[in-house]
C-alpha cells in the first residue's frame, strides 16, 4: 500500500477538448481535482483524472507513483479518454489540425533518431501535405515542377500520363509484329495491330482512367484524386489498402508513377504470343481483335496495383480459346491454337 505524499507535486493537467496544458501543484488526487476543476472550470461532481498517455485512471494509491510533471487530463462524469490516440483521431478528423500537424511532424522528425518512427512521421506528413483542391498550374506551381509547360491542369498531366502507359503496350505489340518472320503472316499481324489502334485512338488511349473529371464509371480515383491498389492479379482487393493521391502534392505524382497498370492475363508471355500464333495460319479479318483489345487496353484485364502488390513471376492465365476467333470463324479453324 502506497501512502500519500504530504508534499506537493507539479502536474501538466488539460480538458479533453484543448490541448492547453496547465500547471497544478497537489499533494493528492482530491486536491488536484479540487485545483483543476477550478481552473479548467469543470463541475467537481463525478469528475476523475486519467493518463494523458494511455488513459489510465489515476487513484490515490497510483497518484503517489506518477512522476513530476506527468501529462493528466480531467473528466466530467461521463467524459472518457482513451489515451492519446485519441487526440490523434481528433485531430485527424479535421481539417482545420493539419497545418499545425504539419509543423509538429516537422519539428519531431529533425530530432528523430529512430528508423521507425522516422518512417511513421514522413508518412504522415506524405499524406497531410495534400493540395488536391488545387487544379491549375498558377494555383500550384510546386506540383508541376518538372512538367511540361503545355500542362496547365493536373488533370490533363494524368490523362496523358495514363496515356503514355497505354501507348506503351501498343508499341510492345509492334515490336513483336516487327519480329515475325514469315513476310506473309507479317503481313496479318501489321493489319492486326493498325486495327487494335484505330480501335485505341477512337478511345483516346482510355486516359480517363486518371483523369479525376471524368464519370464515375470511366475513371479509376475518386472525384478528389484518390487512387486505391485494387490488389495483386490472383487476388480481389488489396489486403494492405495502399491508396495514394497523384494530385495532392509533387512528391505523391512521382510516387504514383512507380503504380502499375498490371495485366492479369500477361501481355508479353500470353496475349501477345496468343494473337501471333493465331495469325499463323488465319487472316487478321478472322480474329476476334475486339477481344484482344479488351485484354490489352482495358480494365477489362488491367488492374492498377501499388508496386509492392505487383507480382512479377508468371501468372499462369490463359487467354480464351473461344474468344480468339470471330464467332462466324470458329468452327473454320481446325489448328490448335498454343496459348503459352
Amino acid at each position: 500500500m502506497f501512502g500519500l505524499s504530504e508534499k506537493r507535486r507539479p502536474f501538466k493537467i488539460r480538458r479533453i477538448e484543448d490541448n492547453k496544458k496547465h500547471g497544478v501543484a497537489a499533494k493528492d488526487v482530491k486536491e488536484l481535482l479540487k485545483k483543476g476543476c477550478k481552473l479548467l472550470e469543470l463541475p467537481l461532481s463525478g469528475a476523475h483524472v486519467c493518463l494523458y498517455s494511455d488513459g489510465t485512471k489515476v487513484t490515490e494509491e497510483y497518484f503517489a507513483t506518477l512522476p513530476d510533471n506527468t501529462e493528466l487530463v480531467l473528466l466530467s462524469t461521463e467524459q472518457t479518454w482513451g489515451g492519446a490516440v485519441c487526440d490523434i483521431a481528433h485531430l485527424l478528423r479535421s481539417d482545420q489540425h493539419a497545418i499545425s500537424l504539419i509543423e509538429a511532424a516537422k519539428g519531431l522528425l529533425h530530432d528523430e533518431k529512430s528508423a521507425k518512427r522516422r518512417k511513421i512521421l514522413c508518412d504522415l506528413l506524405h499524406n497531410l501535405e495534400d493540395r488536391s483542391e488545387l487544379e491549375s498550374r498558377e494555383e500550384d506551381e510546386e506540383w508541376f515542377t518538372g512538367v511540361e509547360a503545355r500542362f496547365k491542369t493536373k488533370s490533363a498531366y494524368m490523362m496523358y500520363n495514363c496515356e503514355s502507359r497505354i501507348r506503351s503496350y501498343m508499341k510492345d505489340l509492334d515490336e513483336a509484329t516487327k519480329a515475325v518472320q514469315k513476310v506473309k503472316v507479317r503481313e496479318e499481324c501489321v493489319q492486326a495491330s493498325k486495327s487494335l489502334s484505330v480501335m485505341l485512338k477512337s478511345d483516346k488511349y482510355n486516359c480517363c482512367y486518371f483523369d479525376r473529371s471524368q464519370k464515375d464509371k470511366d475513371r479509376l480515383c475518386t472525384r478528389e484524386g484518390w487512387f486505391t491498389c485494387q490488389g495483386s492479379f490472383d487476388q480481389p482487393k488489396c489486403a494492405s489498402l495502399h491508396s495514394i493521391n497523384p494530385y495532392g502534392s509533387r512528391e505523391s505524382r512521382i510516387v504514383f508513377s512507380t503504380w502499375n497498370l498490371d495485366h492479369r492475363i500477361e501481355k508479353k508471355r500470353t496475349i501477345i504470343p496468343a494473337l501471333m500464333e493465331a495469325l499463323q495460319n488465319h487472316k487478321s479479318e478472322d480474329i476476334n481483335l475486339t477481344y484482344f483489345y479488351r485484354l490489352l487496353f482495358t480494365r477489362d484485364n488491367l488492374k492498377l496495383v501499388h508496386i509492392v502488390c505487383h507480382k512479377k513471376g508468371a501468372h499462369n492465365l490463359l487467354c480464351d480459346p473461344n474468344k480468339i476467333f470471330k464467332k462466324d470463324n470458329r468452327k473454320h479453324h481446325s489448328k490448335k491454337i498454343r496459348l503459352k
